[in-house]
């Protein structure tokens, strides 16, 4: 069984906004940059095949984007390249992480010290939320899909595990970096499952980012 003190202590990261990546769920990719192709050939080579996935944002008034502090880390588990130089891969979410410290140098892409220190639930079993109510859920799933003029395979979301359901719908659902990081940031799955039908209801009354933070 995994444990975090099998983990590497410094892992190569990529700043994507509004990209989710969480523990036991799976994010395709398609890289194309040459700093990331770069960050990729030298990932593969790794015994454990880890990198992070973690939001950038803009330090006002500058050009600058700095890291937020909790990312996730996934392995590198499909890989492919097509004819034109991109590679297409997926990430199998493995434990989040806290940024202490980033190294700079000696890489065209960004490189972290980490700590996995507090996300011992991360590589554990699937969590399961007892407080979840599904049908009350799905119907205001409905109601934020029909909003966003999205579609999906309902019988398989009536039928998705819990840890499943709420991690595919973070990951998937149009919100803005900064809604994802607080999804990615909490705590445990119910209180994901709590953030995610706050971000649906604000959305749906039309509200913003910016009045769930106040």
């Amino acid at each position: 069984m995994l444990k975090l003190a099998d983990l590497p202590d410094v892992i190569p990261v990529f700043p994507l906004p509004g990209a989710l990546l969480l523990p036991r769920a799976r994010l395709p990719l398609h890289i194309f940059e040459p700093r990331y192709l770069a960050m990729l050939d030298d990932t593969l080579k790794t015994s454990h095949r880890l990198l992070g996935m973690i939001q950038p944002y803009e330090v006002p008034g500058t050009d600058e984007k700095r890291l937020h502090s909790i990312g996730c880390a996934g392995r590198l588990t499909a890989f492919s390249e097509t004819e034109d130089g991109r590679y297409m891969i997926t990430l199998s979410g493995i434990c989040r992480f806290r940024v202490t410290s980033e190294i700079t140098g000696f890489t065209p892409y960004r490189r972290c010290e980490v700590s996995w220190k507090g996300f011992e639930r991360d590589i554990g079993a699937p969590e399961h939320d007892t407080g979840f109510k599904r049908e009350g859920f799905l119907d205001l799933l409905g109601k934020f899909f029909e909003a966003q003029q999205l579609s999906t395979d309902w019988s398989s979301l009536k039928e998705a595990e819990d840890e499943l359901l709420i991690n595919s719908l973070s990951m998937l659902c149009p919100f803005d970096a900064e809604d994802k990081q607080a999804l990615l940031e909490a705590p445990s799955l119910a209180t994901r499952r709590e953030t995610l039908i706050t971000l649906m209801e604000f959305a749906l009354r039309g509200g913003t980012s910016e009045e769930i933070l106040q």
